[in-house]
């Protein structure tokens, strides 16, 4: 199964686990370098329309940048929706990882086994 797209950061520990998992069982990836690549506003409000989630469930809040940013506080810098979703195009460090979509369907895959989701369908 070729059909998965992954958004992910090689470097991160939760991102690795994925692929060892995903391995495991024989399921071959896309994997997209989002921090490195660079990710648009369009396809982050996809991605999250896809898992069903807001972009504050998909903010990154142990990343520095988050807290520097205002977002953590309790009114979230002031920051609504729409512009934390630019914010997250700008500095994609701030968008959790991974992101796994088939079809119309994503998980943020923290616990890397909610992947599991995706290929049970």
């Amino acid at each position: 199964m070729t059909d998965l797209t992954i958004y992910e950061k090689r470097t991160c520990s939760t991102c690795r686990r994925l692929h060892e998992l995903l391995t495991d069982r024989g399921v071959e990836a896309q994997r997209v370098q989002y921090h490195v690549e660079g990710i648009d506003e369009t396809t982050i409000r996809e991605l999250l329309s896809k898992a069903r989630i807001g972009p504050r469930e998909a903010l990154r809040v142990r990343e520095p940048l988050a807290a520097e940013l205002g977002l953590l506080n309790a009114d979230g810098g002031g920051v609504g929706d729409d512009e934390l979703i630019v914010l997250m195009a700008k500095h994609p460090e701030l968008l959790q990882r991974p992101i796994v979509v088939r079809g119309e369907r994503a998980v943020l895959a923290r616990p890397v086994e909610r992947v599991l989701e995706l290929l049970d369908q």
